[in-house]
């Protein structure tokens, strides 16, 4: 289903992928059953690969990975939070087009 720069996080790689990483991250909060979110899918895989080696981009199924949902409050999806340092430091919630998601990232960089 991801592109081939998409990475997939889960609750156990969390913290080593997203919260420790040395650049920023945009984690894209999914479930395999919200329309929105398998649309929003092409546009994911679209900043992964403009931002390779920049930015990490990636999804967490909130069905099989509950505790970073519920961590980090996610009560809509799609929800893409960006993180830097290990922070949350912008958040959208619902389906965005591809220059919303690439412009939040490029102020993140």
């Amino acid at each position: 289903m991801a592109g081939p720069h998409t990475l997939t996080f889960t609750d156990a790689n969390f913290s080593q992928e997203v919260l420790q990483s040395e650049h920023p991250v945009l984690v894209d909060f999914w479930a395999p059953w919200c329309g929105p979110c398998m649309r929003l899918g092409p546009a994911i895989d679209g900043v992964a690969t403009t931002y390779a080696g920049k930015i990490k981009v990636g999804k967490i199924n909130i069905d099989d990975n509950q505790e970073m949902a519920t961590r980090y409050g996610i009560a809509s999806i799609p929800a893409l939070l960006v993180f830097k340092g290990g922070e949350v430091v912008d958040k959208m919630v619902g389906l965005q087009p591809e220059a919303n998601i690439a412009k939040a990232l490029d102020k993140r960089l």
